[in-house]
Parts: C-alpha cells; structure tokens; sequence
C-alpha cells in the first residue's frame, strides 16, 4: 500500500489493557491494516515501548504517511507529548509522541487524551453526528471522556478538558489513584463497582461476573445501579457546564445491564430545562472509536512533531 494519498492516516490509541494502530481513511479503518499488543499495570516502560513500535511497523506495513494521530489514557501533556496513564505505573511523563515519531520519521505526530480521540469519532461519524456540541465517555476500566463544542474538539492548556472520570460527584468518598476521593472513574468503572460489591459481601471478580449475576444478586445489581447512577449526576453536571446536545456513552461496563443507559437517564434528568435536553446515547462506533477519533485529531490539532 506504499504510496497512499496524504488522507490516509496513521492512528494509535493507547490504553491501560492494549496498545493498538491501524490505518484509517475517510472515517473507518483500512481492511487489514489493524494490529495490537497488551500494555496493563505490570508492563515495563521497556515492554511497553517495544509493543508502540511493534503495533506501528504491523500497522504500516511498510504504507508511508504523512500524519500520525495518537489517543492515550490521560493525563497527557499535549505540549511536551508525555503521557502517564493513571492505570500503567511504568509510565509517568512518558515520551509518546516522540516515540512513535522515531517509528514514522518525517510525519507530523499529533497526541491527545483518548478521551478527546473517541469524542471527535462520535461527533463526526457515530452518535453525535450532526450535533455540535457533544461529550464522550467511555465507562470500563476507567472513565473517560471528551468534549467537541460548536463543533471543534476542545484540549484546554495541558490536552486535558473534557476528563470526566475525574470530576467529583457528591454524596461518594470512594478513593482514587489520582490522589482525591469522589471521582467518577472511583465510583463507576468495572473495577471500581467490584471493589464496592466485594465490600458488601457480594462472592465474584469481575466486571463480567457482576453483569452476570446482578439479575439475581441485589448487591451486583445495587453496583451497577450506583455505577450509572453517578454517571448520570455527571453527566448533568457536566451539561450544566456547557450546555451539551449529546452525550455518547461506551466501553465495556456501560453494558454491563440492558437497562445501564436509562439509569443513567434517571439520575441526569434533573433542573434546567437545557440540562434535560440533552440525549443520552449509545456509542455508534464501538471498539473502532478511538482509532477512528485518533486519526480525527491529525486534522484539527496544532501539538504535532
């Protein structure tokens, strides 16, 4: 495929369970194309290097490109292009975007929360399509998110807005890695609601199990409730902030019961009119989102190598 057009992208989103790359034209991967590694908390810094360069040099085989998207678990610093995933210790003020520059040498290497990276997928060609003003998040290992507003992705000083699993929601102190009690992602990710129905005695171990037994088990069904619940509190918070038309909500643990997106309804349809407006939807996308969202940022962003 050496010789593509310059609107084929070369997109990377790397998260806290796997590194991936693929290349992407006019909004949906290139057949064939798509590669990927595990990362996870026990990676080495040198472990997870190698599985960047190893998913890049799949991802092109050989193909040159000019531009080079990059959506990473947050934060970020989209100035100096670091990276330091809250669930990979190995990697704190990290050199991302340098890295996959040395793998792409002479492409202009863009890097963003991958928070922002789904958002603009959705915006563009999933969920919010049409809509101008739009948050994305995605509730499973962690809880993240971004925000596209009058149409354009929004970054802010550091490559951080738009983090939604770290705003707090009152009436919780669950403890989060980030150092603060009450966030989000402490509350409602799939680790997080386990770690809660284990303390109520519920008996399984993950996220799956917890889906599984909560049409039977009050304490699995009660996790998912506050899981939504909090996300719903969010999500209205965030609306009141900026006045959203859509919010479109993924990731594993969002399906974690067939009824997760309404609870969700429930807790955010509360005060301003405007506030209730705003549509809370399924991710159109799936799992393609944040390659797709990644290649989107090549197009807007001005943090690039």
């Amino acid at each position: 495929m050496a010789g593509l057009s310059d609107d084929v992208v070369l997109a990377v989103d790397f998260g806290g369970t796997k590194v991936e790359a693929a290349l992407v034209a006019d909004g949906a991967l290139l057949p064939g194309t798509r590669a990927r590694r595990p990362t996870g908390p026990a990676a080495t810094a040198a472990e997870l290097d190698d599985a960047v360069r190893a998913v890049v040099a799949e991802a092109l085989g050989g193909t040159t490109v000019t531009a080079v998207g990059i959506g990473s678990a947050g934060p970020v610093d989209t100035v100096r292009g670091l990276a330091s995933p809250l669930n990979v210790p190995a990697w704190r003020d990290h050199p991302l975007r340098s890295l996959v520059a040395s793998a792409v040498p002479g492409a202009r290497v863009t890097l963003a929360i991958d928070g922002l990276a789904i958002t603009l997928a959705e915006a563009r060609h999933g969920a919010g399509r049409g809509s101008s003003n739009v948050m994305g998040m995605v509730v499973s290992t962690g809880v993240g998110g971004g925000l596209v507003l009058d149409g354009r992705g929004v970054s802010g000083a550091s490559g951080n807005a738009g983090h939604i699993g770290h705003v707090q929601v009152a009436g919780y102190d669950d403890p989060c890695p980030c150092g603060r009690v009450g966030c989000l992602e402490a509350i409602a990710s799939g680790p997080s609601s386990v770690r809660w129905a284990r303390a109520q005695g519920w008996g399984g171990a993950t996220g799956e199990d917890l889906a599984a037994s909560a049409p039977t088990d009050p304490i699995a069904r009660a996790a998912i409730e506050r899981s939504a619940r909090a996300v719903g509190l969010a999500v209205a918070s965030a609306s009141a902030l900026v006045d959203l038309d859509v919010v479109a909500i993924g990731g594993g643990f969002s399906h974690s019961a067939p009824d997760y997106l309404d609870l969700v309804r429930v807790a955010a349809d509360e005060g301003f009119p405007f506030v209730r407006a705003t549509r809370i939807l399924p991710a159109g996308l799936g799992g393609d989102a944040p390659l797709i969202g990644a290649a989107a940022l090549t197009a807007q962003s001005s943090s690039s190598m």
